[in-house]
């Protein structure tokens, strides 16, 4: 199983589009909705997109994380910022989310690797 940042979004990207083949006006709405909250609005998106990872990450999804970090990475969010999000998951979460910050700065680093 590749567990790649590439493979994580091309996998992604293919399952929307099934999901959209399928998916009815609940669907589309909420899908709709979860890509208006992560807009620039009185916070920024990179923040957002920082708060979203931070609650992945205690709720222990590792694809939300995945996604979020894509995300920020996108929004020119640098290493520090990530760090001290993180870091909050991890006090919010406790020491259950420290396999997850593991595989979040595993991917972090293959991001900073592509370019």
């Amino acid at each position: 199983m590749d567990t790649t940042m590439k493979a994580f979004q091309e996998e992604r990207a293919e399952l929307n589009e099934l999901v959209m083949r399928y998916a009815g006006l609940t669907i589309k709405r909420f899908y709709a909705l979860d890509t208006q909250v992560y807009q620039d609005g009185a916070l920024p998106a990179r923040t957002k997109e920082l708060l979203g990872l931070v609650a992945s990450t205690v709720l222990r999804c590792d694809d939300c994380i995945k996604y979020h970090l894509g995300q920020c990475h996108a929004l020119g969010v640098s290493s520090e910022e990530l760090e001290e999000a993180l870091a909050v998951a991890l006090i919010v979460g406790g020491s259950i989310v420290i396999p997850h910050l593991r595989r979040a700065f595993k991917a972090w680093e293959e991001l900073l690797n592509e370019g």
